[in-house]
């Protein structure tokens, strides 16, 4: 998996933690707790974006988001387990990881060419 990709990744990871902390946080570290991932969250983002098409990048960071952020809810929070979410948010997962197939890699730099 090239870097980039991975910052995606961990963008999204976070993604789900602030957007918990959004609707759960009830104190002063809780919050401080969400603040942080936000920054870790879409700092990951922009550096993923500099490379990357950002589209794409914007697409697969919300899609993964929302996929955690439901699972979450429905594994720790007691939100009810409904067959036609799952299927919803599968077909979502569906849609990033065909964004993610289709998006050409950045090239690489050289070994002798660094930039």
């Amino acid at each position: 998996m090239n870097s980039n990709w991975l910052k995606v990744f961990i963008a999204a990871f976070f993604e789900v933690f602030w957007v918990i902390g959004l609707k759960h946080a009830d104190n002063v570290w809780e919050w401080i707790g969400t603040v942080i991932s936000i920054f870790i969250s879409f700092y990951m983002m922009i550096m993923a974006g500099r490379t990357l098409p950002i589209g794409t990048v914007y697409a697969v960071f919300v899609g993964m988001g929302t996929a955690g952020t439901v699972f979450a809810e429905i594994v720790f929070f007691g939100e009810p387990f409904k067959l036609a979410k799952v299927f919803f948010i599968l077909l979502l997962l569906i849609g990033v990881v065909g964004l993610k197939l289709v998006t050409k890699e950045p090239q690489s730099c050289s070994e002798g060419d660094e930039s």
